[in-house]
Protein backbone atom coordinates (compact mmCIF):
# COMPACT_ATOMS: atom_id res chain seq x y z
CA UNK A 1 0.00 0.00 0.00
CA UNK A 2 1.17 3.56 -0.27
CA UNK A 3 0.97 6.78 1.43
CA UNK A 4 0.24 10.12 0.93
CA UNK A 5 2.15 11.97 1.41
CA UNK A 6 2.54 15.35 3.11
CA UNK A 7 5.44 17.86 2.38
CA UNK A 8 5.47 21.27 4.26
CA UNK A 9 7.75 23.81 3.81
CA UNK A 10 8.45 25.43 7.63
CA UNK A 11 7.19 23.68 10.76
CA UNK A 12 3.41 23.44 11.32
CA UNK A 13 1.96 26.32 13.32
CA UNK A 14 -0.16 24.60 16.42
CA UNK A 15 -3.72 25.85 15.73
CA UNK A 16 -4.37 23.15 13.15
CA UNK A 17 -2.30 20.18 14.12
CA UNK A 18 -5.33 18.25 15.04
CA UNK A 19 -6.30 18.32 11.77
CA UNK A 20 -2.86 18.20 10.09
CA UNK A 21 -2.57 15.11 11.89
CA UNK A 22 -4.82 13.26 10.32
CA UNK A 23 -2.76 13.62 6.66
CA UNK A 24 -1.07 10.20 6.58
CA UNK A 25 -3.38 7.34 5.55
CA UNK A 26 -2.94 4.73 3.58
CA UNK A 27 -4.03 4.76 -0.47
CA UNK A 28 -4.16 2.16 -3.34
CA UNK A 29 -1.18 4.07 -5.81
CA UNK A 30 0.08 7.14 -7.28
CA UNK A 31 -1.25 7.10 -10.58
CA UNK A 32 -3.92 9.31 -9.78
CA UNK A 33 -3.32 12.38 -7.26
CA UNK A 34 -5.42 15.54 -6.34
CA UNK A 35 -3.52 18.53 -4.26
CA UNK A 36 -5.38 20.02 -1.51
CA UNK A 37 -3.94 23.25 -0.12
CA UNK A 38 -4.77 24.86 3.07
CA UNK A 39 -4.44 27.78 4.00
CA UNK A 40 -4.38 28.02 8.35
CA UNK A 41 -5.58 30.04 10.71
CA UNK A 42 -2.48 30.76 12.84
CA UNK A 43 -2.46 31.40 16.57
CA UNK A 44 -5.83 32.83 16.21
CA UNK A 45 -4.73 35.93 15.41
CA UNK A 46 -6.44 38.60 12.50
CA UNK A 47 -5.12 36.93 9.63
CA UNK A 48 -5.14 33.89 7.78
CA UNK A 49 -1.24 32.73 7.20
CA UNK A 50 -1.06 30.51 4.15
CA UNK A 51 1.24 27.36 4.88
CA UNK A 52 3.04 25.35 2.15
CA UNK A 53 1.65 22.15 2.72
CA UNK A 54 -0.04 19.84 0.47
CA UNK A 55 -1.97 16.64 0.61
CA UNK A 56 -0.67 14.63 -2.48
CA UNK A 57 -3.42 12.05 -2.23
CA UNK A 58 -4.05 8.68 -4.60
CA UNK A 59 -8.44 9.51 -5.05
CA UNK A 60 -8.68 5.78 -6.74
CA UNK A 61 -8.47 4.16 -3.09
CA UNK A 62 -10.18 6.07 -0.29
CA UNK A 63 -9.07 5.54 2.92
CA UNK A 64 -11.16 3.07 4.82
CA UNK A 65 -12.30 5.04 8.12
CA UNK A 66 -10.85 3.44 11.58
CA UNK A 67 -13.60 3.05 14.47
CA UNK A 68 -14.41 6.63 15.92
CA UNK A 69 -12.25 7.36 19.12
CA UNK A 70 -13.98 9.43 21.51
CA UNK A 71 -11.74 12.71 22.54
CA UNK A 72 -9.37 12.44 19.37
CA UNK A 73 -9.81 15.35 17.66
CA UNK A 74 -7.89 13.75 14.81
CA UNK A 75 -9.03 10.80 13.92
CA UNK A 76 -10.81 12.02 10.91
CA UNK A 77 -9.49 12.50 7.03
CA UNK A 78 -9.02 16.19 5.59
CA UNK A 79 -11.29 17.72 3.98
CA UNK A 80 -12.22 16.82 0.08
CA UNK A 81 -12.12 19.73 -1.45
CA UNK A 82 -9.63 21.71 -3.89
CA UNK A 83 -9.30 24.79 -3.05
CA UNK A 84 -7.55 27.06 -0.55
CA UNK A 85 -9.62 26.61 3.01
CA UNK A 86 -8.83 29.29 5.54
CA UNK A 87 -10.81 29.46 8.75
CA UNK A 88 -10.36 32.72 10.30
CA UNK A 89 -11.81 34.72 13.31
CA UNK A 90 -15.14 36.51 12.51
CA UNK A 91 -15.28 40.43 12.05
CA UNK A 92 -17.98 42.83 12.00
CA UNK A 93 -18.22 42.28 8.37
CA UNK A 94 -19.17 38.50 9.10
CA UNK A 95 -22.42 39.52 10.75
CA UNK A 96 -24.92 40.05 8.54
CA UNK A 97 -23.36 36.52 6.22
CA UNK A 98 -23.39 34.93 9.41
CA UNK A 99 -26.89 35.90 10.28
CA UNK A 100 -28.26 35.01 6.60
CA UNK A 101 -26.33 31.56 7.03
CA UNK A 102 -28.04 30.82 10.16
CA UNK A 103 -31.68 31.56 8.85
CA UNK A 104 -30.44 29.02 5.91
CA UNK A 105 -29.79 26.27 8.06
CA UNK A 106 -31.87 26.56 10.63
CA UNK A 107 -35.00 28.32 9.54
CA UNK A 108 -37.05 30.89 12.17
CA UNK A 109 -37.95 28.00 14.64
CA UNK A 110 -33.78 27.89 15.40
CA UNK A 111 -35.43 30.83 18.08
CA UNK A 112 -37.35 28.67 19.99
CA UNK A 113 -34.40 25.46 20.16
CA UNK A 114 -33.15 24.59 23.79
CA UNK A 115 -29.34 25.79 22.41
CA UNK A 116 -30.82 29.35 21.31
CA UNK A 117 -32.54 29.85 24.92
CA UNK A 118 -28.86 29.42 26.65
CA UNK A 119 -27.31 31.29 23.99
CA UNK A 120 -30.09 34.16 25.47
CA UNK A 121 -29.04 33.91 29.08
CA UNK A 122 -25.55 33.95 28.24
CA UNK A 123 -23.70 36.03 25.76
CA UNK A 124 -21.36 33.79 22.83
CA UNK A 125 -17.62 34.76 23.24
CA UNK A 126 -16.64 37.09 19.87
CA UNK A 127 -13.22 36.15 19.92
CA UNK A 128 -13.88 32.48 19.42
CA UNK A 129 -15.89 32.96 16.44
CA UNK A 130 -15.11 31.33 13.30
CA UNK A 131 -15.21 32.02 9.78
CA UNK A 132 -14.36 29.50 6.83
CA UNK A 133 -13.64 30.61 3.65
CA UNK A 134 -12.52 29.16 0.40
CA UNK A 135 -11.20 31.28 -2.28
CA UNK A 136 -11.84 34.27 -0.11
CA UNK A 137 -15.68 32.75 -0.19
CA UNK A 138 -16.99 32.70 3.41
CA UNK A 139 -18.47 28.95 3.62
CA UNK A 140 -18.37 28.45 7.14
CA UNK A 141 -19.73 29.95 10.84
CA UNK A 142 -19.34 28.28 13.98
CA UNK A 143 -19.91 30.40 17.83
CA UNK A 144 -18.82 29.44 21.46
CA UNK A 145 -20.92 30.13 24.34
CA UNK A 146 -19.35 30.55 27.53
CA UNK A 147 -20.85 28.69 30.27
CA UNK A 148 -20.73 26.27 33.49
CA UNK A 149 -21.67 23.44 35.15
CA UNK A 150 -21.45 22.32 38.42
CA UNK A 151 -18.93 25.27 39.11
CA UNK A 152 -16.56 23.52 36.02
CA UNK A 153 -16.04 26.47 33.54
CA UNK A 154 -16.38 25.05 29.88
CA UNK A 155 -18.52 26.52 26.44
CA UNK A 156 -21.49 25.36 24.34
CA UNK A 157 -20.58 24.63 20.69
CA UNK A 158 -22.95 26.27 17.96
CA UNK A 159 -24.35 27.29 15.93
CA UNK A 160 -22.48 25.49 13.29
CA UNK A 161 -23.57 26.37 9.84
CA UNK A 162 -22.11 25.87 6.14
CA UNK A 163 -23.27 26.88 3.06
CA UNK A 164 -25.20 24.49 1.07
CA UNK A 165 -23.14 24.49 -1.52
CA UNK A 166 -19.81 23.26 0.26
CA UNK A 167 -21.51 21.19 2.82
CA UNK A 168 -19.96 17.54 2.84
CA UNK A 169 -16.53 18.58 1.80
CA UNK A 170 -15.17 18.54 5.29
CA UNK A 171 -15.24 22.78 6.38
CA UNK A 172 -18.13 21.75 9.20
CA UNK A 173 -15.64 18.84 10.72
CA UNK A 174 -12.65 21.53 10.49
CA UNK A 175 -14.63 24.61 12.32
CA UNK A 176 -15.28 22.05 15.25
CA UNK A 177 -12.05 20.98 15.09
CA UNK A 178 -10.46 24.41 15.92
CA UNK A 179 -12.64 25.89 17.61
CA UNK A 180 -13.13 23.42 19.98
CA UNK A 181 -9.68 22.83 20.56
CA UNK A 182 -9.04 27.08 20.59
CA UNK A 183 -11.35 26.69 23.46
CA UNK A 184 -9.91 24.12 25.40
CA UNK A 185 -6.54 26.11 25.50
CA UNK A 186 -8.64 29.39 27.51
CA UNK A 187 -7.27 29.33 30.90
CA UNK A 188 -9.91 27.40 33.29
CA UNK A 189 -11.91 26.27 30.43
CA UNK A 190 -12.61 21.88 31.03
CA UNK A 191 -15.11 21.17 28.18
CA UNK A 192 -17.05 22.10 25.61
CA UNK A 193 -20.52 20.93 24.91
CA UNK A 194 -22.93 20.29 22.07
CA UNK A 195 -26.36 18.99 21.00
CA UNK A 196 -25.70 17.24 17.73
CA UNK A 197 -25.60 13.67 15.96
CA UNK A 198 -23.23 11.54 17.66
CA UNK A 199 -22.07 9.34 14.32
CA UNK A 200 -21.08 13.03 12.90
CA UNK A 201 -19.34 14.63 16.25
CA UNK A 202 -17.80 11.22 18.21
CA UNK A 203 -15.24 10.96 15.44
CA UNK A 204 -14.01 14.58 15.92
CA UNK A 205 -13.40 14.17 19.88
CA UNK A 206 -16.81 14.05 21.48
CA UNK A 207 -18.39 11.12 23.74
CA UNK A 208 -22.04 10.91 25.49
CA UNK A 209 -22.44 12.57 28.78
CA UNK A 210 -24.52 10.95 30.77
CA UNK A 211 -28.23 10.86 30.38
CA UNK A 212 -30.01 13.49 32.51
CA UNK A 213 -27.12 14.50 34.14
CA UNK A 214 -26.58 17.74 32.36
CA UNK A 215 -29.52 20.19 32.14
CA UNK A 216 -30.58 22.43 29.66
CA UNK A 217 -33.19 25.29 30.51
CA UNK A 218 -35.87 23.07 27.76
CA UNK A 219 -36.21 19.84 26.49
CA UNK A 220 -32.98 17.85 24.84
CA UNK A 221 -32.86 14.49 23.38
CA UNK A 222 -30.21 12.88 26.24
CA UNK A 223 -28.77 10.79 23.53
CA UNK A 224 -28.06 14.59 21.54
CA UNK A 225 -25.72 15.95 24.18
CA UNK A 226 -22.54 15.17 23.45
CA UNK A 227 -18.64 16.94 25.20
CA UNK A 228 -15.34 16.71 24.72
CA UNK A 229 -13.56 16.65 27.35
CA UNK A 230 -9.90 15.53 29.07
CA UNK A 231 -11.22 11.86 29.02
CA UNK A 232 -14.27 9.64 29.05
CA UNK A 233 -14.75 9.29 32.46
CA UNK A 234 -14.68 13.20 32.87
CA UNK A 235 -17.00 13.66 30.31
CA UNK A 236 -19.25 10.96 32.35
CA UNK A 237 -19.36 12.59 35.68
CA UNK A 238 -20.13 16.05 34.26
CA UNK A 239 -23.11 17.21 35.71
CA UNK A 240 -25.36 20.09 36.85
CA UNK A 241 -27.70 22.82 35.33
CA UNK A 242 -25.54 24.64 32.74
CA UNK A 243 -25.23 28.17 34.32
CA UNK A 244 -22.61 31.25 33.76
CA UNK A 245 -18.82 31.40 32.96
CA UNK A 246 -17.42 31.59 36.82
CA UNK A 247 -14.48 34.62 36.01
CA UNK A 248 -11.18 34.68 37.93
CA UNK A 249 -11.60 30.98 38.72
Amino acid sequence: MGRADLSCGRKQEPVLEALLRGEIYETGGTDRTTKLTFSVYDDFQSSCFVHPCHWNIDMTSPKTPSAPVAGDLTSDSPPNFDEELCIRAQTDADADWVEKLQAEAFGPGRFARTAFRVRERFAIDPSLSLTAEIGGRPVGSVWMTPISLGGINGYLLGPLATDPAFRNRGIGRALVRQVTKNGMAREGVKFVLLVGDAPYYVPLGYDSSTPGAIIFPGPVDPARILVHGESAGFVRQLAGTIGAFVKNK
